[in-house]
């Protein structure tokens, strides 16, 4: 179990999560990278973890599943799964724009993924948290009434 911010990239193919998850760990150093091509056992894995917290990379269509479906299966544990989630979509539709824009999805990558474009969505991400931890750091008052919640 990582201490930090994991990435968790879910597509039904292995080969393109072996080649998504090489790529994330060129450039990220803030936990780990895990991969699932079973969305199931994925949900499974989420709802088990103990940290409700990660940035995902998920495959609009997983199978018999939806990437949608994956996040919503897990956003009790995960609060902020939507707005943590960059979809990947071989055919960026516009059924799949207007899908990632009413389930608050900020990321949306089309296949081939270009590797600036996944570094710049993992990283905006990662900021979000980062900028967090450093509020926390940087004013014991806000840390305490976070604490309280």
């Amino acid at each position: 179990m990582s201490d930090g911010l994991d990435v968790i990239i879910v597509d039904d193919d292995k080969g393109i999560c072996d080649v998504i998850s090489e790529l994330v760990e060129t450039f990220y150093s803030w936990g780990n990278v895990i991969t699932f091509s079973n969305p199931d056992e994925a949900i499974d894995y989420c709802l088990q973890r103990e940290v409700g917290v990660a940035i995902f990379i998920i495959d609009v269509f997983l199978g018999g599943l939806s990437g949608f479906y994956f996040l919503d299966a897990i956003e009790k544990k995960y609060p902020s799964a939507h707005q943590d989630a960059i979809i990947i979509s071989g055919n960026a539709s516009d059924d799949v724009v207007n899908m990632c824009l009413a389930s608050r999805v900020n990321y949306l990558l089309e296949k081939p993924i270009k590797p600036y474009a996944l570094q710049l969505a993992v990283r905006a991400i990662t900021g979000k948290y980062l900028d967090f931890a450093k509020k926390l750091l940087q004013d014991p008052s806000y840390a305490d009434s976070v604490a309280k919640l």
